[in-house]
C-alpha cells in the first residue's frame, strides 16, 4: 500500500469515526435509544434501536458517495476524444467504476433499513421479521418500506450499469439515476407529517439533491488529491463554484425544513428536536467556513502548485460533513414537538385549514406559497436575465420582446401556484382545472417566445479545455439526441400533449397524483413539460430537430386544439365524478356538489382552447411575415453581390429565375414559329394537289 492509498484509508477512517461519534451523541440527547420500554407494548430490542440509525448513515454516506463518484466522471473531470467521439478519461472510467461498488453497498444499507425499518414500526425483534411474513406486506402498504424497496432496485441497476459505462452521456444518466434514487426514502419521514407538509416535502428534497453532490464531490476531490492524480486544479476550481450554489441551497432549505417543524424558535432550546437542529446549524456555519477559506486560501495555493493545504483542509472538511451527516440521522430518529392543538381531517390533507368561501377577489388575495414553484420562478428569471446581461456587457444585443414574453410566462406561472388559486385548486376540480390550463396552454407559448435556448447558446462560453464538454457543448448535444428528434417530432409531441390529459385524468392516477404532494407537482410539471415541447415544435423559435412549414403549423394546430375541447366536453357529460375520494374528504362546507364542479371544470377546459389558439395565430403570422421579410432581403443582398464586378450572376435567384422565364417564352415562340410554317407548308402542299386535280 502506498503513501496515497494510506492516506485515503487513514481519511476514510476518520471520517467514519466522526460520523459514528456524532450519530451516538445524537440518538442519546435525542433520547430515540433510550425509550423506556412500556409492559405489554412490542420492544424491537436494542439491535433495531441502533441498528437502524446505523444502516441509514452507512446509506446516506454510500449514497453521497455514488453520487460524487459519477459527478465526478460526469462533470468535474474534463471530457477526451473532442466533440466527434467524446469518452470518459482514465481516471474518470476508475470512478464510475467506484460508483458500482458504492451503489452496491447503498443497495445493501437499503435493504438493512427496510428490514430494522418494519421491525421497529411492528415493535417485533429483527429475527422474526426476516423469518415471518411481515416484511413482504409491509413493503406494498406503507409508503417507507416502498420508498426503501425503489431506493434498493435504483441502486442496484446504477451498481449494474456502471460496470460497463464509458461514455459521458452514460455516466450523466447514471448520475440522474442516483439523483432520483436519493429522495424516496426521506420524502416519507417528517417532511410528510409536518404542519406545511407541501413546504416541508419540497424543502427537503432540495436538501438531500444539494448534500449528496456537496458532500460525496468534496469526498472525491480529496481522494484525488491525496493519491495525487492529475486534473486536480480543475476539478477543485469546477467543484468550488458548484459547492457554492450547493451551500445556499442546503442552508435555504435546511432553514425552511426547521420553521416548518418548529415554528417557535424556543423550541430550538427546550426540545430535543430543537438542540439537534441547533447543533446542525452550528455544523453548517462551520462548512461556511470552510468553504470561505477553500476559495481564498487552498484554491489559489492549489493553483500555485502546493496541493498540500488543500489535502489536507479537504480532508478535515470532509470529516466534518460526514459527522454533519451522523447527526442528520441523528435528528431524524427524534420526534419532533407535536402541534399544540390536533390538526383536522383537512389539514392533514392539503397542510393548510379549509380557506372561506371562494370568490375572485379571495382567488386574488389569499396567497399561498408554493416553494417548488417559488424557486423554479427564480432559477429561470435569474438564469434569463443573467444571459441578457452577459450579451449586453459585450456588446450583443437581444430583442426586448423575447425577454418580456419569458417574464410574461414566468408570471403566469406565479399567478396560478403562488395565490388564491393555487390554495383551492386542491378543493375544487374547477379551479384546478384553471391552473390546469394556463400551465399547460397558456404559460409554454410565452416560454417558448422567449427562445431561452437560443438564449443560452449564445450566453454560454465554449469549454476552456479544447474537446472537453461545458455546459454549452452539453447543451448542443442534448439538442442533437437521439432522444430529443425522437420527442420532438411533431407527431410523438402532439401525441404527448393530447393523449397524456385523457390518460391521467381517466384513470386512478389523477386521484394518487392529489393525494402526494410530490405526485401533484409532477403533475403540474408534467403540464408545463408537455405544453412546452408541443408550442416549441409549433412556435420553433429555439433551435429544433427539425423545422414545420408554417402552412403545416397551422394544420397542426387547428388538429390539435378541438381534442381539448372533445375532453371538456366529455367531463360536462360524465355522470361520475373524478377522483371521488380525494374530493369527498376536502369538501367544503360552502361548495357545491363534487359533480357540478366537475362540469364546470369540463367548461372551462372546452372554451378555454380559443385564447391559447388566438394568441398561437399572432406570433405564427408574425413569425410568418418575419421570416418572408427576412428571405426577401437575403434575396436582394444576394443580387447585389451577383450585380457587382466579379460577382456571380447564377448567385442572383431572381435574375435566373427571369432568365429560366425568358429561356421558356422563347422557346415556346420558337416552337410556336416552326408549328406555324408547317402548317402554312401543309396549306400550299393541300392547294397544289387540288390545282393538279
Amino acid at each position: 500500500m502506498n503513501k496515497g492509498t494510506l492516506g485515503v484509508v487513514q481519511a476514510a477512517a476518520v471520517a467514519l469515526a466522526a460520523a459514528a461519534a456524532v450519530l451516538v451523541g445524537g440518538l442519546v440527547l435525542g433520547g430515540s435509544v433510550t425509550e423506556k420500554v412500556i409492559p405489554g407494548l412490542g420492544d424491537p430490542g436494542a439491535l433495531t434501536r441502533w441498528g437502524l440509525p446505523a444502516s441509514r448513515t452507512a446509506m446516506n454516506l454510500l449514497s453521497a458517495l455514488t453520487v460524487g463518484t459519477l459527478l465526478a466522471a460526469a462533470a468535474l473531470l474534463p471530457v477526451e476524444g473532442g466533440r466527434g467521439a467524446a469518452r470518459l478519461s482514465a481516471d474518470a472510467v476508475g470512478y464510475v467504476r467506484a460508483a458500482s461498488w458504492f451503489a452496491a453497498g447503498w443497495a445493501a444499507a437499503a435493504a438493512g433499513t427496510l428490514v430494522f425499518t418494519v421491525a421497529d414500526v411492528l415493535g417485533q425483534p429483527v429475527h422474526e421479521v426476516v423469518t415471518g411474513s411481515e416484511l413482504t406486506s409491509y413493503v406494498g402498504s406503507l409508503p417507507q418500506g416502498t420508498a426503501l424497496m425503489l431506493v434498493v432496485l435504483l441502486a442496484v441497476v446504477v451498481a449494474l450499469l456502471a460496470r460497463t459505462t464509458t461514455t459521458p452521456a452514460a455516466a450523466f444518466g447514471l448520475l440522474a439515476m442516483a439523483g432520483i434514487a436519493l429522495l424516496p426514502a426521506p420524502l416519507t419521514g417528517h417532511s410528510a407529517s409536518a404542519a406545511n407538509h407541501a413546504v416541508a416535502t419540497t424543502g427537503v428534497a432540495l436538501h438531500v439533491a444539494a448534500v449528496a453532490p456537496w458532500v460525496g464531490g468534496l469526498a472525491v476531490l480529496a481522494v484525488h488529491a491525496m493519491l495525487r492524480r492529475d486534473r486536480l486544479p480543475v476539478m477543485a476550481e469546477r467543484f468550488s463554484r458548484m459547492a457554492l450554489w450547493c451551500f445556499i441551497v442546503v442552508g435555504a432549505s435546511g432553514m425552511v425544513n426547521v420553521i416548518a417543524r418548529l415554528p417557535d424558535p424556543v423550541e430550538l432550546v427546550e426540545t430535543n428536536y430543537g438542540r439537534l437542529a441547533l447543533g446542525k446549524i452550528i455544523a453548517f456555519g462551520a462548512l461556511g467556513l470552510f468553504g470561505w477559506w477553500h476559495r481564498n486560501r487552498t484554491l489559489p495555493a492549489l493553483a500555485d502548485r502546493r496541493p498540500l493545504a488543500f489535502t489536507r483542509f479537504a480532508v478535515v472538511e470532509t470529516a466534518v460533513m460526514a459527522a454533519t451527516m451522523g447527526l442528520a440521522v441523528a435528528l431524524a430518529r427524534t420526534a419532533p414537538p407535536p402541534p399544540e392543538a390536533p390538526e383536522s381531517a383537512v389539514k392533514t390533507l392539503l397542510g393548510y385549514d379549509m380557506p372561506p368561501e371562494v370568490t375572485p377577489l379571495r382567488l386574488a388575495t389569499l396567497w399561498q406559497f408554493d416553494l417548488f414553484f417559488a424557486v423554479l420562478v427564480l432559477v429561470l428569471g435569474g438564469l434569463y436575465l443573467a444571459g441578457v446581461l452577459r450579451l449586453r456587457k459585450r456588446g450583443d444585443g437581444w430583442p426586448v420582446g423575447r425577454t418580456a414574453a419569458w417574464f410574461v410566462g414566468l408570471l403566469s406561472i406565479v399567478i396560478v401556484t403562488q395565490t388564491g388559486v393555487g390554495k383551492y385548486a386542491p378543493i375544487l376540480f374547477s379551479v384546478h382545472m384553471a391552473q390546469h390550463m394556463v400551465l399547460n396552454m397558456l404559460t409554454p407559448i410565452f416560454l417558448v417566445v422567449g427562445a431561452p435556448v437560443t438564449l443560452a447558446l449564445r450566453a454560454l462560453k465554449p469549454a476552456r479545455i479544447r474537446g472537453d464538454r461545458g455546459p454549452r457543448e452539453w447543451l448542443t448535444a442534448v439538442l442533437h439526441s437521439r432522444y430529443v428528434a425522437l420527442v420532438a417530432h411533431p407527431a410523438v409531441a402532439t401525441i404527448i400533449f393530447v393523449v397524456s390529459i385523457f390518460a391521467l385524468y381517466f384513470t386512478p392516477l389523477f386521484e394518487a397524483a392529489m393525494r402526494n404532494h410530490l405526485g401533484h407537482i409532477a403533475m403540474m410539471v408534467h403540464f408545463l413539460a408537455a405544453g412546452s415541447l408541443f408550442f416549441w415544435v409549433l412556435l420553433g423559435v429555439d433551435p429544433a430537430p427539425r423545422k414545420l412549414p408554417y402552412p403545416a403549423r397551422l394544420l397542426l394546430l387547428f388538429v390539435t386544439m378541438p381534442f381539448h375541447a372533445f375532453f371538456g366536453i366529455a367531463l360536462m357529460n360524465m355522470s361520475q365524478a373524478l377522483a371521488p375520494g380525494w374530493y369527498a374528504a376536502v369538501d367544503p362546507p360552502w361548495g357545491t356538489t363534487v359533480l357540478h364542479d366537475q362540469h364546470t371544470g369540463g367548461a372551462i377546459a372546452w372554451a378555454f382552447g380559443e385564447i391559447p389558439t388566438f394568441i398561437v395565430l399572432l406570433f405564427l403570422g408574425f413569425q410568418w411575415y418575419t421570416d418572408d421579410q427576412r428571405q426577401a432581403r437575403r434575396q436582394d443582398r444576394r443580387a447585389d453581390r451577383a450585380a457587382q464586378p466579379g460577382g456571380r450572376p447564377e448567385d442572383d435567384e431572381l435574375a435566373a429565375y427571369n432568365a429560366r422565364l425568358a429561356k421558356l417564352a422563347e422557346h415556346d415562340r420558337a416552337a410556336e414559329g416552326k408549328a406555324a410554317g408547317t402548317k402554312a407548308g401543309e396549306r400550299q402542299q393541300a392547294g397544289k394537289q387540288g390545282e393538279g386535280g
